[in-house]
This record gives C-alpha cells, structure tokens and sequence, in this order.
C-alpha cells in the first residue's frame, strides 16, 4: 500500500511539474529544443511511474493467489486433522468395546466354571447322602428286635416288633411350586417362602429349584431386604445359569445392588446382563435404567 501511495504521489508531482513547465511564460531566450527535451523527460516519467505501477499490480495479484492458497491449504489441513481426530475417537470407541466383549466373555467363563463346582458340589452331597442311607440299610441301629421277631417267646408273632422309621416323604414337585407361586402372589410370603424351600430341599437338581429360588429373591426384594435379595439371585446366577430366570436374576440383583448404594456393582450387573442375553426383556430394562443412570452402551456390548 506505501508503494502505490508513493507512486501515486510520484504521478501527481510529475503532472504538476508538466502543467507549471507549460503554463510558465516562455522567455524570449528559451529556445523550443530545451521545451522538448523537458516534454520528453516528464513523458518518460510518467511512462516510469506507470510502469511500476503495472509491476506493483502484478505483484499484487500474485501475493493474493498465494494468500488464497494458503487459505486452502489451511482448510485442508483442519479437515484432514478433524477426519484424523474422529477416527481416532472412533478406534478408541471401538477398543473400549472389544474391552467390554473380553470381560463379558471372561465373565461368561468365570459363570461357567461356577456353575460346574456348584454341580460337583451337589453330587458330592448326593453321593454322601447316599452312602448314609446304605450305612444305615446295612448296620441298622442296636437295641431294635429285628422283624418279625418277639421279646417274648410266648407272645403273638409280631407282638414286641419295632415300629419301622417313619419315612421322609417328599411333596409332589409341581404342586408345591405352584402353591408357592400362588402364595406369592397373594403376598403370603412367608407360607409361599417355605414352600420354595420344600422344592430346594427335596428337589435340589431340579430346573424348578431355579425358579424357587428365584422367587426367594423375589419376596426379599419385596420386603426391602436386598442384603438378601442379592445372595439369592446370586444362587440362581451360580447354581442354575440355564434357568429360564437367569436374566430377571441378574436384572433384579443389579436393581438391589443399586438400591443398597452399590452403583458400580449395580452398573456392572447391568451391563453383564446386556451382553449375555442382548435380546431378552430384561436387557432391555437394563438399557433404559443404564441410560437413565448416564451410563453408555457401547454397540459391542448391546449386540454381544
């Protein structure tokens, strides 16, 4: 800008120049070649100063392309950067999803190998209770007359014969559920407990035992006793993981862990539920109380 000012001045000088050299009254002694030469000197001038001019402009010109290009390439360079940075959050969205499949996997295994102790475990019980019961078969206990025999020789046959055990007889399965079931739902919760517990005690191997004691968990819950709620949910989710009631376990052990201030441990219950049973009801209340907790779901989790 200083230089087409300068120039600028240079111009009007020159021109005024030329108009005082014109309008200044000849003397008689100036000869016109001396006026002809300064014509020529201002007109070179003016031929100069339009010249740098014409340079000056070009320059200009120049500078501003470069000035655009620059521009360019600074918007280039952001957007390469803005690509870069999404990217990057994408790979490490992605990374802390494939993090959550590995520990959802690991937990999966942890339930598995839980599950068969707790198998072991039962049969061990069984075997033991077996071996009793044929102890005692084999070495009956002293001091009982064995059948069919009398203390005393002239008595009737049978008389003095011990009366036999009275035998330990287990209540009908289906029907004991059902009654716990009905009583549940009447809130007698203390009658329908008891009746869980006969199909625990008699029926330990059986898929209904799962329900049982999931419906334990239940009347817990029910009377605000989470402490205890989650140890029965927790005794379904390590004794019978097939149980059609695993996810209600795991969705109401979360919701009890959450109400006994637990966050993280009710946040991961929660979110172990998604991943294991992604399409069930049950991951689907997960989600809503996850989101509604702020917690996000990665795409990885919710479809594992």
């Amino acid at each position: 800008m200083k230089i087409a000012k300068t120039l600028r001045h240079r111009l009007f000088a020159a021109a005024a120049l030329f108009l005082l050299l014109t309008s200044v009254p000849v003397p008689a002694h100036a000869t016109s070649k001396e006026i002809i030469e300064l014509q020529t000197q201002v007109q070179q001038l003016l031929d100069m100063v339009q010249r740098l001019q014409s340079t000056f402009d070009q320059r200009t010109s120049v500078i501003q392309h470069l000035v655009e290009q620059t521009a360019d390439s600074t918007n280039q360079m952001t957007a390469t950067v803005n690509a870069l940075s999404q990217k990057v959050n994408a790979q490490s969205e992605a990374t802390g999803g494939k993090l959550d499949t590995v520990s959802g996997q690991v937990q999966s295994l942890n339930d598995s190998v839980d599950e068969l102790k707790s198998r072991i475990a039962k049969l061990d019980k069984n075997v033991q209770e077996l071996q009793t019961q044929l102890q005692n078969i084999q070495n009956p206990p002293t001091g009982t007359a064995p059948a069919g025999t009398a203390s005393d020789p002239n008595a009737p046959q049978g008389a003095g014969v011990a009366p036999p055990p009275a035998a330990n007889v287990a209540p009908p399965l289906k029907d004991t559920f059902q009654a716990g079931v009905r009583d549940y739902n009447a809130a007698h919760y203390s009658v329908a407990a008891s009746e869980f517990q006969d199909v625990l005690h008699y029926y330990p191997m059986d898929d209904l035992s799962g329900q049982a004691q999931f419906y334990l968990g239940e009347i817990a819950y029910r009377q605000s006793d989470f402490a205890d709620a989650v140890k029965a949910y927790n005794a379904v989710l390590e004794g019978f993981p097939g149980s059609p009631k695993a996810p209600a376990a795991q969705l109401r052990k979360g919701l009890a862990l959450l109400q006994l201030n637990k966050k993280d441990a009710g946040i991961h219950e929660l979110r172990m539920l998604v991943q294991r049973h992604p399409q069930t009801p049950e991951a689907a209340q997960a989600r809503t109380k996850l989101n509604g907790l702020g917690v996000k779901i990665t795409t990885a989790s919710a479809t594992h």
